[in-house]
């Protein structure tokens, strides 16, 4: 629901309810960011009377990390973000679509780039043979034991992320003999993690000395089985390390973005169940000439008969 925001002193002209929880209420500059993104910032309650300015049903409303995902019931316009971030030392929210997400940052790409704009620690298992080393990352390494995976990022003292690296031939024998699934099982316990594979999938149809067809549908039930851990066909150990280096950067800036948002979130205040519609004037003529009321089957509704569908329609 979007409704005018009944304080004439604020900026933000508009109010819009999301139904997360008990209710979030913010404040917003427009009703829909069509060409640019729209500044938030939370509200303290939902007006009694509100002026409703638009009404939209809604298919699906959750919070993944540091955004809430809204999907509306409507062909166009449907998708868009709540993005909570920090600038200049604040927390912010942003209000953004697919369309304004794209604007806001055109497709340009820079090889040597770091990931998520910081340098990091890599940690490498101690048992990793041949192990990557990074140098054409902007990343530092670390060996040490890890209970899953190759390679990991850590967050004081606890790993938040994870890749396992295969080429494909390790791959085959891994799935084959039935270890792949003990191998997932442990990666699916962490926060965030993935499989990298050094070769093309399309290597898989070429394998000299096993079925094809027994290896696809085996990494195929796996994805099923495990699909929070994604297995990934890099076809070359150098983009393999180059892919690791971006997911963990980017699992990373996720997990310390998760936490400030958690915080922000916790904070924004409940706006409390929402009241129901006003009931139309077809509904309680009929709820009326049911009763036995003696009403027109045109026109106002009598004062009477509206206090005797309200007293027995109570609100709750």
């Amino acid at each position: 629901m979007v409704a005018r925001n009944p304080d004439q002193g604020s900026t933000l002209p508009y109010l819009v309810r999301l139904p997360v929880g008990d209710g979030v209420v913010l404040k917003v500059r427009a009703t829909w960011p069509r060409t640019a993104k729209i500044y938030c910032h939370p509200s303290t309650d939902w007006p009694s009377d509100p002026e409703v300015v638009e009404r939209v049903p809604v298919r699906s409303c959750v919070r993944r990390g540091a955004a809430i995902d809204l999907v509306l019931a409507r062909v166009r316009e449907s998708r868009s973000q709540f993005v909570f971030a920090r600038a200049r030392g604040r927390e912010v929210i942003f209000w953004q679509s697919a369309r304004t997400a794209r604007q806001a940052r055109p497709n340009v790409a820079l090889p040597t780039r770091r990931a998520s704009g910081r340098v990091f620690e890599i940690l490498v298992d101690s048992h990793e043979r041949y192990a990557w080393s990074f140098t054409a990352q902007q990343a530092t390494t670390r060996r040490r034991a890890l209970p899953s995976g190759d390679y990991a990022v850590e967050v004081g003292g606890a790993v938040v992320a994870a890749v396992e690296r295969k080429s494909l031939a390790d791959l085959v024998a891994t799935l084959t003999t039935g270890r792949l699934r003990y191998v997932l099982a442990a990666l699916a316990e962490l926060p965030r993690a993935a499989l990298v594979v050094e070769d093309r999938y399309a290597a898989v149809f070429k394998l000299p000395r096993v079925r094809p067809g027994l290896v696809a549908e085996g990494l195929a039930e796996a994805q099923v089985r495990f699909p929070q851990v994604p297995v990934v066909f890099c076809e070359t150990r150098p983009l393999a390390q180059e892919w690791t280096y971006r997911f963990l950067g980017a699992a990373l800036a996720h997990h310390h973005e998760d936490a400030g948002a958690g915080v922000l979130a916790d904070a924004l205040p409940v706006a409390g169940p929402l009241r129901p519609a006003a009931p139309s004037p077809a509904a309680i003529r009929a709820w009326a000439l049911a009763q036995g009321f003696e009403l027109a089957r045109t026109g106002r509704i009598p004062r009477p008969v509206a206090d005797a569908y309200a007293a027995a329609h109570p609100v709750r």
